[in-house]
């Protein structure tokens, strides 16, 4: 297995797509998929733009959908929800679909998702991730970060990190065998330096301090915590995920 790590969607190379392809987008997206599915979700079917998220989503029985849609940290007009992932409970989302665009998350998503595995994950589902790796060992894995609006983000990082030093530890590998770039070592000092702490980073990245400005404390709270699920949202066919 070779890890490469990349901040942003447009950090990723353009000529060829890994065996893995790892989404991550901890405040909030990424967790608010890995809840929601959960919880019980059919599916989460991922958008980059509004208007056709609408449009799709029409064609689906209004009882069996959830329109999810954020920009700036604030739900869109005309969705039923905002990105919090603690408004997606099995009461408000066992057996339906979510139809769901974000300002990064989602882009990131579609941005891999020709990769031959395309997963998402968060802090929250790591353990779910990293039992895939190890089990299934693809040969190159990208774990890529949505970052903010093309630039990097704290949170997405530590994540990353979380998720390559579990799998390069709890396989006795080798960095010369498993690092495929230099982010893999930067990410995983950021996790080493940080993992007591997570709730603390996250307030103090710039999306953790946009978020308190909205007053998502609770949210911050919960996509700090780690290995809280078991569940691994994975891609079924382009921009459609499912528990695996």
């Amino acid at each position: 297995m070779k890890i490469f790590i990349y901040h942003t969607p447009e950090e990723t190379p353009t000529e060829n797509m890994p065996d893995c392809a790892i989404a991550v987008d901890v405040l909030r997206a990424t967790t608010t998929m890995a809840t929601a599915l959960n919880a019980g979700a059919e599916a989460v079917q991922v958008f980059s733009d509004v208007q056709e998220l609408m449009a799709v989503s029409e064609q689906w029985p209004a009882d069996k959908r959830i329109r999810v849609g954020e920009r700036g940290g604030k739900k869109v007009e005309g969705c039923d929800e905002g990105n919090s992932p603690l408004n997606f409970t099995s009461e408000v989302v066992k057996d339906k679909r979510l139809f769901m665009t974000t300002t990064n998350g989602t882009r990131c998503l579609q941005r891999i998702q020709n990769a031959k595995v395309v997963l998402a994950a968060a802090l929250v589902n790591r353990r779910s991730v990293v039992e895939y790796l190890k089990t299934n060992k693809p040969e190159t894995i990208w774990i890529l970060g949505s970052g903010w609006e093309g630039s990097y983000s704290l949170e997405d990082t530590v994540c990353a990190g979380a998720i390559a030093h579990t799998l390069i530890t709890e396989t006795n590998s080798l960095p010369d065998e498993t690092v495929g770039n230099d982010e893999v070592f930067g990410a995983v000092s950021l996790y080493l330096q940080w993992e007591q702490k997570l709730y603390e980073l996250l307030n103090y990245a710039s999306h953790g301090k946009r978020l308190q400005r909205l007053e998502c404390y609770e949210d911050l709270k919960y996509c700090s915590q780690t290995d809280t699920l078991d569940i691994l949202p994975m891609q079924k066919e382009p921009g459609v995920l499912i528990r695996a």
